[in-house]
């Protein structure tokens, strides 16, 4: 006798639960490194001076108490940044007995204000740190990648007695929006790690290429000599605070942060300029990269998720081999090609003139970030230029197969169930989903109305991009890795191309193949893996319901999300354009290339 009828089965139910475990997984090794040795993590709040509320995240090592005060580092990431992408250094330098704060800067979620306020916010970091009872307020070093270099000089500049270090990351000596000039005595004992190939030395060290920027007159001012500076040598006096020393990486600027030599030289110079430091450990012990790796598998498992999310809920195969033979018959080959080669390479082709022409799309109180707007730009550009493409090669357009609310509906509840996931790691572990520059973190009130604005545009964008993708090239191709293969290189392949070309010529010559566009360049790393994805969830949901329309849907939403929680608030009551119409000074003019 049965006591209980047929189970349901759990097969719709693998990808869902998969993305659950992955999330979980990710987070939880995530949260084992950055507390490794006992270091508590907190996320921290504390007014700006101009009344705007800052955020950061806290590292308090075990030892660092009101009776035994440890050192302390402020460090700050860079524009368009998050207080994560500070986390090598921070993980580094907590477990070894520093107190460390990972701020956001002002304009960077979720701090308030905007790019800019108030030397973005480090002043009032530093302050924090002095106003803990467990931080040794004579120890105290900042750290700054980037633009993060502008709170930490804005800090020097504030209270040029109340740090005693600073070492800069891929930054520079005042010059982002800040008066004052480097000296043979400011900023004191400063460690410079900029790398062989980092894109922006032209702007920061005015050298056309960073092996070159030991032979600047901006670091031989800073170094206080005449002759050029040579990397690996420690120069003045730390006592004095007037120790300076260079390091010249083999990297690239997105991996000064991300890699053992620029991680190691900072926790050395550090260990060298402070003392109190519970557990001195040498530069080269690390253990940072498994929180990456934690993030990581919880950005995979995010991605599974949403699609087990919407598979779950809509199990059905309704996309047979047979109508996808039908479809692939239609155009020939020759048509079909022509349609790949188009999807692949109008994007990428665009990216830097519409970022360039986006720049004057600028910030508005119902649009105030300014990196989104230049993306809103390049994306409505591309729709219209694919729907003339499509007209001209008569390609195929996906269907409305079952109609348009179900699968909205699914979209909505598909990334609906992300969104909490990502809602769940932050209460339990303080860890979002990411990988090196790709980060996906949850939006405030704020930038979730900064959403609803740019939503529209980013929804338009997709259902021309899937409506194409759909109906000229997948359904036309054979066999399921086909189709996701053509989904995720017909979007992406464009971009793996420009950045195979920048990358390789910057690592031959030092020079990017165009170097004015230095940041654009590194913004387009992240469409590799986003672009991929638009892809492959493009396939993922048509294949459920036969038309294009839920996949759309669904990346508009995750695509706006991941924009509008990453980059930077420009706009603010009384904001102007600058006179420049850029994000910093006018430069001097870059030397030749040698």
């Amino acid at each position: 006798m049965k006591l209980f009828g047929k189970l349901p089965s759990l097969r719709p139910w693998r990808l869902f639960l998969l993305g659950w475990a992955l999330v979980l997984a990710g987070g939880l090794l995530a949260h084992l490194i950055e507390t490794a040795g006992g270091v508590r993590l907190s996320e921290v709040r504390y007014p700006g001076a101009s009344g705007e509320m800052l955020s950061g995240l806290l590292y308090r090592p075990p030892g660092a108490r009101p009776e035994h005060p440890a050192p302390a580092i402020l460090a700050s990431h860079g524009y368009i940044n998050t207080r994560e992408m500070q986390s090598p250094f921070a993980i580094e330098l907590a477990r070894r007995g520093f107190v460390v704060l990972a701020i956001d800067m002002a304009g960077h979620r979720p701090s308030g204000g905007a790019v800019g306020t108030d030397d973005g916010g480090g002043p009032a970091g530093l302050k924090y740190l002095q106003s803990l009872p467990f931080v040794n307020w004579s120890q105290i070093g900042l750290e700054g990648h980037s633009m993060g270099g502008v709170p930490v000089i804005g800090a020097a500049l504030a209270q040029p007695e109340g740090y005693r270090s600073m070492v800069l990351e891929g930054s520079t000596t005042p010059d982002l929006g800040q008066v004052g000039a480097p000296t043979a005595r400011f900023p004191r004992n400063v460690e410079v790690v900029f790398g062989r190939y980092d894109e922006f030395a032209p702007l920061m060290w005015h050298e056309p290429k960073g092996a070159l920027v030991g032979q600047s007159d901006k670091m031989k001012a800073l170094f206080g000599q005449a002759a050029d500076v040579a990397p690996g040598e420690v120069m003045g006096d730390m006592a004095a605070g007037t120790a300076r020393r260079l390091i010249i990486p083999p990297v690239i600027h997105p991996m000064e942060h991300f890699s053992a030599a620029g991680i190691g030289a900072a926790v050395d110079w550090f260990q060298r300029t402070l003392t109190g430091e519970a557990s001195p450990r040498p530069p080269g012990d690390q253990i940072w990269i498994w929180k990456d790796v934690g993030t990581l598998i919880s950005l995979i498992g995010f991605a599974v998720l949403v699609l087990g999310t919407f598979g779950a809920l809509d199990p059905r195969i309704i996309v047979s081999e047979a109508e996808a033979a039908r479809a692939g018959r239609a155009g020939g080959p020759a048509r079909w090609a022509l349609s790949f080669l188009a999807a692949a390479a109008i994007p990428a082709a665009t990216f830097y003139p519409l970022m360039d022409l986006g720049f004057a799309f600028f910030p508005t109180h119902a649009y105030p970030e300014w990196v989104a707007n230049q993306l809103a730009v390049w994306v409505l550009a591309n729709a219209a230029i694919s729907l003339v493409v499509a007209l001209a090669l008569r390609q195929g357009r996906g269907r409305w197969s079952g109609g348009w609310l179900k699968p909205a509906f699914l979209a909505i509840l598909a990334s609906g169930m992300g969104y909490l996931a990502i809602l769940v790691c932050d209460a339990l572990f303080k860890s979002d989903f990411r990988f090196w520059v790709v980060g996906l973190r949850p939006l405030d009130k704020a930038h979730a109305r900064y959403a609803l604005h740019y939503l529209p545009i980013f929804l338009i964008a997709f259902l021309v991009m899937q409506r194409g993708l759909i109906g000229a090239l997948v359904a036309r191709r054979r066999g399921v890795a086909a189709q996701y293969a053509t989904g995720a290189l017909a979007l992406s392949g464009g971009f793996i191309v420009l950045l195979a070309v920048q990358y390789g010529w910057l690592m031959t010559t030092g020079l990017l193949v165009s170097p004015p566009e230095a940041l654009n360049t590194i913004i387009a790393i992240q469409f590799v893996p986003i672009l991929a994805f638009a892809g492959l969830a493009g396939v993922f949901v048509w294949r459920r319901t036969g038309g294009y329309m839920g996949g759309a849907i669904l990346c508009a939403l995750v695509v706006t999300w991941y924009i509008t929680a990453g980059t930077a608030t420009h706009w603010r009551p009384g904001w102007s354009v600058p006179h420049s119409a850029g994000l910093f000074p006018d430069r001097p003019a870059p030397k030749p290339a040698a």
